[in-house]
């Protein structure tokens, strides 16, 4: 076997022996053994929200238990495959095997990858909130570029993508809109992407002139109901509203739509459904989301704080550039990753971002260390 194949073999192996530390292998089989038990259990359905819990939770342990035992195979019949061709002498054998290991290799990174996503909340669904910055029009289409960005990721990656409000622009695009994202690891894989996104481009609104825009992006987790996050009536304003928008399947006119304000901390959350009492379930969930976020904030503020030189809430706060003139270009300025394929990234493929960040947040670089080996 050639010294660079032997390597791409040691790599997989490794993120092998992670992917078996991160799941505890020695008793994967036995836990989905009790899941499967509890599943059958003819009183399950009796509480939705703990059986929906369990479902997912033994879904992601059988994910990673199938996801093991299929890298581990394949590695295995390709190395047999390439003693095989080296044996007989058929180098066709050999570089079919060699192409097939390298596959594996990316494969195996990323499973490498999603087995990071062990924080409190990764595995949750999570909510997903865009606003438009400074500038008007420009900032407003922006958004909604960044709106259809991130539902396309999402459907891309098979996720349940809900749409709980929308808020036109005044010429064009959105000034707001907030998703509710549900998938396995969804808020995982995006919490990465809060912060503010901003975009050069030659103005397609008649100027011709190149302009910059701005526009955030908020992410947290959708709270699980055995999470006790306690919220004082009398700390909240309940608003009711009609809701309208430019037209368009996303967007939904009603006279019972419901903006919640927690006083305390000035939180606005809302919700645009048909049904009044389902805005106000929707919207409750959404604060209450808002506020755990909050706290999983407050206890990695001294982490946060030797990561990330993140300044003000404010427009300083950019995570990514997004340049389509005089160059393509996207780059993010945590972990210095960038690519010219702007049309590709517009169209959700972020993956490779994401897994750059996540990457980034285990080596524990700062943004600056990250800007600079760039």
């Amino acid at each position: 076997m050639r010294a660079e194949t032997q390597n791409i073999v040691t790599a997989i192996e490794k993120s092998l022996n992670l992917l078996a530390q991160r799941m505890d292998w020695e008793t994967a089989e036995y836990r989905l053994e009790e899941f499967n038990a509890r599943v059958e259990d003819p009183n399950l359905w009796n509480d939705p929200d703990a059986a929906q819990k369990l479902m997912r939770d033994r879904q992601m342990l059988v994910d990673s238990i199938t996801g093991y035992k299929s890298i581990k195979q394949e590695l295995q019949d390709n190395i047999d495959l390439i003693e095989l061709g080296e044996m007989e002498d058929d180098a066709e054998v050999v570089s079919e095997a060699e192409a097939a290991l390298k596959a594996l290799q990316a494969k195996a990174a990323e499973k490498e990858l999603e087995a990071l996503l062990d924080g409190e909340a990764d595995g949750n669904d999570t909510f997903l909130e865009i606003n438009a910055g400074a500038g008007g029009t420009e900032a407003c289409d922006w958004a909604q570029m960044l709106q259809r960005m991130y539902v396309r990721w999402a459907e891309k990656r098979g996720y349940k993508v809900e749409l709980q409000s929308e808020e036109a622009g005044a010429e064009a695009g959105i000034k707001s809109c907030a998703y509710k994202i549900s998938g396995p690891n969804a808020y995982g894989w995006l919490k990465s992407e809060s912060g503010v996104h901003r975009l050069v481009r030659i103005s397609p609104f008649g100027k011709g002139t190149r302009e910059t825009s701005f526009a955030s992006v908020w992410v947290y987790p959708v709270v699980d109901d055995n999470i006790e996050i306690e919220v004082n009536p009398s700390d909240i304003r309940i608003d009711t509203y009609r809701s309208s928008g430019a037209g368009g399947q996303h967007v939904n006119t009603t006279d019972s739509a419901v903006r919640i304000t927690h006083l305390p901390t000035g939180i606005v959350v809302t919700s645009s459904e048909k049904s009044q009492h389902q805005n106000r379930d929707i919207a409750m969930k959404a604060l209450k989301s808002r506020l755990y976020q909050m706290e999983l904030d407050r206890r990695t503020a001294d982490i946060n704080a030797a990561h990330e030189a993140k300044g003000s809430a404010g427009w300083g706060n950019q995570i990514r550039s997004y340049v389509l003139q005089p160059y393509q270009m996207v780059k993010d300025l945590r972990t210095g990753h960038e690519t010219s394929d702007t049309q590709g990234v517009l169209d959700g493929a972020l993956d490779p971002f994401m897994a750059a960040t996540l990457a980034h947040g285990v080596s524990g670089k700062s943004r600056a260390e990250a800007t600079a080996e760039d």
